[in-house]
């Protein structure tokens, strides 16, 4: 009887390779499995279908957890207005783990011997699949021919060339890996740490000129409405901010980073919506969070952030961070308001019912109301106080001489 093997089925090279190698030269019982959390429109589910059939697959299926991603992930994702080193809202690597899991909990559902995945040897993704299915499907063989037989692009089309699977996999300056929360580009001139990319390298470019007013309404910290179309699924409504930003090319970034493995990263991306998000709702969080909910929020976010990427989801920790997140966002309600323009955004404000600075006891800069002049005069005084006393001790410090 044939061992059953779960392919992590892109549609790539390297996923290609793998399903017509375990199924041909090894004799597997190939279940290509696509685990999509919304980078794939229906054309290309569909093309993956058909071409998961040719490779020799006995099964192909696609396992939808995009909603999952987002009540999962996302959601905290934008509670916390993460952004690795302040720069790269981990797109498409934080979609792996969903993807995995998916993966691992299939395999588990149809009694699979084996899983098999295209990462190679010398990136993140290989931690973030293998990770996962040792905690998810233990005892279940792990198969990485990419990695373990150091395969060359070129090696992978001669073989599927040589055995009738003619899939155009010409060799590209850049790759791309395209997900709901934005698309990573990798390769062409960012290997030299000098350069920047050309205009041509990324895959959405400015079709706007004139600039344009952008309203998010968020409730509880969630996307409520954009523009004033309310969106229960907010999937839809983060694809719609994408559509958006992207006909001004918003979003465009490179982010240098630590790998999982050790090694410096380098990466581009586009990133329109989540660019737009997060700055919308961090803008709103500032007029109604207090000082020490926005100082804790962003250190629980930035652990958060870190775990996510260095594939420490299933750490215990992080529904107790999400609980937290979670709770710092009762109060922000309201919309925030950005102007966009070709490349760039600008904030503009924010109407809220939660508004902080609407307090009656004063207006910063104008005038006080929750205090007299004189109160003014002793608070500021006593809070001198060690100051005074440091320096009336030390007058010869150098800081105030």
């Amino acid at each position: 009887m044939s061992k059953k093997v779960v392919v992590a089925y892109s549609g790539g090279l390297d996923t290609s390779y793998t399903v017509m190698y375990l199924a041909k030269e090894k004799g597997y019982e190939v279940y290509a499995a696509c685990a999509n959390t919304g980078g794939f429109s229906p054309e290309q589910l569909k093309q993956n279908e058909e071409n998961a059939y040719k490779l020799g697959a006995t099964k192909y299926v696609t396992l939808d957890v995009t909603q999952e991603y987002y009540e999962k992930s996302l959601k905290y994702m934008i509670f916390g207005n993460v952004l690795r080193n302040n720069c790269y809202p981990i797109s498409v690597s934080s979609e792996r783990i969903f993807q995995a899991m998916a993966i691992a909990r299939y395999a588990n559902e149809i009694g699979a011997d084996a899983i098999a995945h295209g990462s190679t040897g010398a990136g993140n993704d290989q931690i973030r699949f293998d990770m996962t299915f040792l905690v998810m499907a233990p005892g279940v063989e792990i198969i990485t021919l990419t990695r373990d037989k150091a395969l060359s692009r070129q090696e992978e089309v001669d073989y599927l060339n040589a055995n009738g699977f003619h899939a155009d996999f010409t060799k590209l300056k850049y790759s791309y890996n395209v997900g709901i929360w934005g698309t990573s580009i990798c390769g062409g001139e960012l290997l030299d740490p000098t350069q920047g990319l050309p205009e041509e390298a990324y895959l959405k470019h400015a079709t706007a000129e004139e600039p344009s007013e952008l309203r998010i309404e968020f409730k509880q910290g969630e996307i409520y409405a954009v523009n004033g179309e309310v969106f229960e699924d907010k999937i839809k409504a983060i694809q719609k901010i994408e559509e958006i930003g992207s006909a001004y090319a918003i979003g465009r970034d490179c982010n240098v980073g630590d790998t999982i493995i050790g090694i410096k990263g380098r990466v581009a991306f586009e990133a329109a919506a989540p660019k737009l998000i997060i700055e919308a709702h961090r803008l709103l969080e500032k007029s109604t969070l207090s000082k020490w909910q926005q100082y804790w929020k962003d250190q629980i976010a930035n652990w958060y952030g870190a775990f996510l990427h260095e594939s420490q989801y299933l750490e215990p920790v992080m529904p107790d961070m999400e609980a937290m997140l979670t709770s710092s966002q009762r109060n922000v309600n309201g919309t925030a308001i950005l102007q966009l323009r070709p490349y760039s955004f600008q904030t503009v404000g924010v109407d809220s019912p939660d508004d902080l600075t609407k307090s009656k006891l004063g207006e910063y800069g104008e005038m006080q109301r929750g205090w007299t002049s004189d109160e003014a005069k002793g608070f500021i005084k006593v809070t001198s106080t060690p100051l005074r006393m440091y320096y009336g001790i030390h007058p010869d410090e150098p800081r105030i001489l």
